[in-house]
């Protein structure tokens, strides 16, 4: 079933504005819109910066219509009406004295989404809220409907004089545009992995997807309903920290649609390596409200809790407190990309003395083989067409699993490029190394960064090694174009290329 899937990026014109929203529809725009949904097609309905509330409930309503899954990318500012002090979306026209004439209430959102069928609908949010709103939000919740998941952020006001960024909804579009689309929970927790510490102090919102309810005769009784009193959070603040974030078991419908409000703080140094992580039920979170500071210290509770969750939390609004992983002295690095110079070690088949015991299942079992041990054997032996194929293998592999430009394809991407150079094939080399970087360009990687420098110098050193003239030429003009807006860190590079095609031009066949 075909899928649809609304932009909305909304914020004043003025002094008023605190965020910079329409700047992300261009990222989100190229990401193909299959994507955007997670399903086989879809339809792209995009609103930027809207003048008048009425017509954005339109385009809600028209959207609300379908039948199929809907996906809604929100990207604004928050602002309170001063009659009613309720959250609205403000728009371009509006101002804080006209907040209820001229911007779009929250409730229309959760209004018009509500009669969907449970799990069918999607928001992923980044909103900044005004100094009015965000105290509002520490004693209330924005309510954006019981059957609508809900992933995002609401950051505080910035500084004054400061028009922020939407660096939430721009990492969601960096990494759709590898061409793959994760679970929803996954995309949200990959965002704010690399959003890092720009993310502390924000009040973060995760409400998984309902599952559709299957009818079970239950013996013994109707189900469960919790009937004592709800525990407070500290200070008067949203939601009681009365369970973690994740029960390892099964969710009783009553919870189904609650809100859970992820608040990412700094870890704290503790000796002996270990980043803070409170122990136990009830760790309050310093003030008494939620966001309340840039940099909570503690946490409301266990991220992953490992046992059950009680009945008497069933419905309650969850506070978890996730730290950001401290890289420990002797931990394991990312392994650098594959160059091939000699054969691998290889792993004994036996269990290795590491100081624990193995499981039963692994005692004797080879581990699986290295693929590069695979390549590198093949190289060694001259079958430079089969180590060629081997490395295609892979990246189709994982090109399907992970997208065309995630790290893993482009990883066999730079592979094949090095195989073409030790087979003396430089004009092959130089030309998947112009795609790994075209790649990482359109994926939204800086023309400085390291891997975008990388490829382009690797394709330019590779050019000069091209003998035919017809190729140098012809990937001597795709390499100047690269050049221009990738200079590299050497200066005068984009002369060299423009010199040695004067040169091949000027040379007659």
């Amino acid at each position: 079933m075909p899928g649809t899937v609304l932009l909305l990026a909304a914020s004043p014109v003025g002094k008023s504005r605190l965020v910079d929203a329409a700047s992300v529809l261009p990222v989100l725009a190229a990401v193909p819109p299959a994507v955007l949904s997670g399903t086989d097609t879809a339809n792209v309905v995009e609103l930027a910066d809207p003048l008048e509330p009425q017509a954005v409930l339109t385009r809600l309503r028209a959207v609300a219509a379908t039948p199929g899954p809907l996906t809604v990318f929100v990207t604004g500012q928050l602002a309170l009406d001063r009659r009613q002090h309720l959250p609205h979306l403000a728009l371009a026209r509006t101002t804080p004295a006209t907040v209820r004439y001229t911007a779009l209430p929250w409730q229309w959102i959760r209004e018009e989404f509500r009669l969907r069928s449970p799990g069918s609908t999607t928001l992923l949010v980044d909103l900044h809220a005004d100094a009015d709103t965000w105290g509002w939000l520490r004693t209330h919740t924005l309510d954006s409907g019981r059957n609508n998941a809900v992933f995002g952020r609401i950051a505080p006001p910035p500084s004054r004089r400061t028009v922020a960024v939407p660096a939430y909804m721009k990492t969601i579009a960096t990494i759709l545009r590898s061409g793959w689309r994760p679970p929803v929970e996954q995309l949200h927790q990959q965002a704010f992995t690399r959003l890092g510490p720009e993310a502390y102090g924000d009040l973060v919102l995760t409400v998984p997807p309902v599952p559709v309810p299957v009818p079970v005769a239950v013996p013994g009784g109707p189900s469960y309903r919790p009937e004592g009193p709800r525990a407070q959070a500290p200070g008067g603040s949203v939601g009681a920290a009365a369970a973690p974030a994740q029960p390892q078991g099964p969710l009783r419908p009553e919870a189904y649609g609650d809100v859970v409000l992820t608040v990412p703080t700094m870890p704290v140094a503790v000796p002996g390596g270990s980043s803070y992580r409170p122990e136990g039920p009830g760790a309050q979170v310093p003030g008494g409200s939620v966001g309340a500071d840039r940099a909570p210290q503690a946490a409301a509770a266990p991220a992953q809790s490992q046992g059950p969750l009680r009945p008497e939390a069933y419905g309650d609004v969850v506070l978890t407190v996730p730290t950001v992983p401290v890289a420990v002295p002797g931990g394991l690095a990312p392994r650098p990309p594959y160059r091939p110079e000699g054969p691998r070690p290889q792993v004994p088949a036996g269990p290795v003395a590491t100081g624990r015991v193995p499981h039963p299942a692994t005692v004797g079992t080879p581990p699986p083989q290295d693929p590069h041990v695979q390549v590198t054997a093949a190289v060694q032996a001259g079958r430079h067409q089969e180590a060629d194929a081997l490395a295609l293998a892979h990246e189709q592999a994982a090109t399907r699993a992970h997208g065309p430009a995630s790290e893993q394809a482009l990883h066999w991407s730079e592979v094949r490029a090095d195989l073409a150079m030790f087979a003396r094939d430089s004009a092959r080399s130089c030309r998947i190394w112009l795609t790994v970087a075209e790649t990482r360009l359109a994926a939204g990687q800086a023309p400085d960064s390291p891997g975008v420098e990388k490829a382009v110098d690797r394709a330019h050193h590779q050019w000069g090694q091209v003998r035919d003239k017809t190729q140098a030429q012809e990937l001597g003009a795709l390499l100047a174009q690269l050049r221009a807006r990738v200079p590299g860190r050497r200066p005068g590079a984009l002369e060299n290329v423009e010199k040695q095609l004067r040169e091949l031009q000027a040379t007659p066949f």
